[in-house]
Parts: C-alpha cells; sequence; structure tokens
C-alpha cells in the first residue's frame, strides 16, 4: 500500500497509542494490538524525532512542521524535510500517526 503525504495536510498521534519519555527517548507504546508490527511493538525516538512528534499536533501542518524546524535549527528546509517526511511515513505505516481531517 502506497503512503501518499500531503505537506498541507494535518497530522496526529493515533488514539491508539501513548508516548512517554524514558531516559532522553521518547517511546511509543500501542494500546491495542495490530499497531506498530510484530518484532518491535515499542517504538522510540530520537531528540530529531522527538522535535518532530512534538509538532505533529492535529493542527500544524507538515509544511509548517518543516519551516518551525528549519528555523529553529537553523538548517535547510530540504534537509528538515527529508527526515520529516521519513518520520511521518514510517509513523503511518505503523499506524501510530493518522491524518486529521477539518469538520
Amino acid at each position: 500500500m502506497a503512503i501518499n503525504i500531503k505537506l498541507d495536510e494535518l497530522y496526529a498521534p493515533s488514539e491508539d497509542v501513548v508516548a512517554r519519555e524514558i531516559e532522553g527517548e521518547l517511546i511509543i507504546v500501542p494500546l491495542v494490538a495490530g499497531i506498530g508490527d510484530l518484532e518491535d511493538e515499542l517504538f522510540t525516538l530520537n531528540e530529531t524525532g522527538r522535535a518532530i512528534w512534538k509538532r505533529l499536533d492535529g493542527k500544524t501542518s507538515l509544511r509548517q512542521v518543516i519551516q518551525n524546524l528549519a528555523g529553529e535549527y537553523k538548517s535547510a528546509p530540504g534537509e528538515i524535510g527529508k527526515d520529516v517526511l521519513g518520520l511521518v511515513k514510517e509513523l503511518l505505516k505503523r499506524r501510530m500517526l493518522v491524518a486529521v481531517t477539518s469538520a
């Protein structure tokens, strides 16, 4: 299944996961079966992943997330964009992140 990511889309953590920070790592824990993958039910994020995850709030578009991170880390939006899109794709594939539809 191809995952279609749109920069102007809003994404938020799935209601089927909880995230907790433990010893500098963000750990995402599934609350229901079928989230994540069979080999590794827990998913950990490093500092970069945490910075992205915090901004995936269902109110901020991916384009805005990339721009905000590029400004904060004084990096090229293209480089930041690769990291953001890579993580979002992986989290969508694992159903830990969902697209938010406006009402």
